[in-house]
């Protein structure tokens, strides 16, 4: 991935060869395999951050335990892993009447696996924790847990002192960089990122990394914010009524760059 030019744009929409994702190959990965069906193009997923947990030592040094809280609010299903993995090395057993607040359905129906669902109450959104207001704002008086990544969660913490509703966070998992020194000398037409952390993995395995030609697809708008402030240009953007989803945003650019 070594370049030494500036940004060259003025072929947006060059006939792309290969494609890099910056996430693990996803379990259904059918759009995937059709986009490189219909136009001829070479796509490899190659994770540039990965997660890894606290260990139960880690994480009694913040003298914060989750049984001491009666509401758990839930933003992943990396969080709800993580939550149950050191409760369980915690040997704590969380109270039958505990509430938890989930971002989106997927994470609530996930629950499934570690509690008897229809014993707890469960309350989700469809997107965003944010949309739970008027469930937290019935709940104001539980004490409420925020089980997070090292980075913490700003906006939820902020969502939750806008309300006047106190909320503890809890890191109990962090976010690494893998290594990237196989993909140094190898170049792509497209990449495509997920978030800021992995935009901040790149350029700090790869400090000199130039953009050229390449064109750069990004998911949402922290990642679209990380890729204008490290200098760089957005050419597919994700995450949108009319992309929804990093594949359909290629989809779309690939049947004006590879036409015919």
């Amino acid at each position: 991935m070594s370049a030494t030019a500036a940004p060259v744009q003025e072929e947006t929409y060059k006939r792309v060869q290969n494609i890099l994702i910056s996430q693990p190959a996803p379990a259904q990965r059918a759009a995937y395999d059709e986009l490189e069906n219909r136009f001829q193009v070479h796509i490899d997923f190659v994770p540039f951050v990965s997660v890894e947990g606290l260990t139960e030592r880690e994480y009694r040094k913040n003298r914060v335990y989750p049984h001491d809280f009666t509401a758990i609010v839930f933003t992943s299903k990396t969080a709800v892993d993580h939550f149950f993995r050191l409760c369980g090395e915690l040997r704590i057993k969380m109270s039958d009447d505990t509430k938890y607040f989930c971002a989106t359905e997927t994470i609530a129906n996930y629950l499934q696996k570690f509690i008897m669902f229809r014993k707890r109450k469960v309350f989700n959104g469809t997107k965003s924790v944010l949309e739970l207001k008027a469930y937290i704002l019935r709940n104001k008086d539980e004490k409420f847990f925020l089980p997070c990544s090292d980075g913490g969660n700003p906006e939820v913490t902020r969502f939750f002192n806008e309300l006047k509703v106190s909320i503890q966070e809890a890191v109990m998992y962090r976010t690494v960089n893998t290594d990237l020194t196989d993909l140094k000398d190898i170049k792509y037409d497209i990449i495509a990122f997920f978030s800021a952390l992995e935009i901040k993995s790149m350029f700090e395995q790869f400090p000199d990394f130039k953009q050229e030609d390449r064109r750069i697809c990004v998911f949402g708008k922290a990642a679209h914010k990380a890729v204008t402030d490290s200098g760089m240009l957005v050419n597919i953007q994700a995450g949108t009524p009319e992309a929804p989803s990093i594949a359909v945003a290629l989809e779309n650019y690939l049947k004006i760059s590879n036409k015919g």
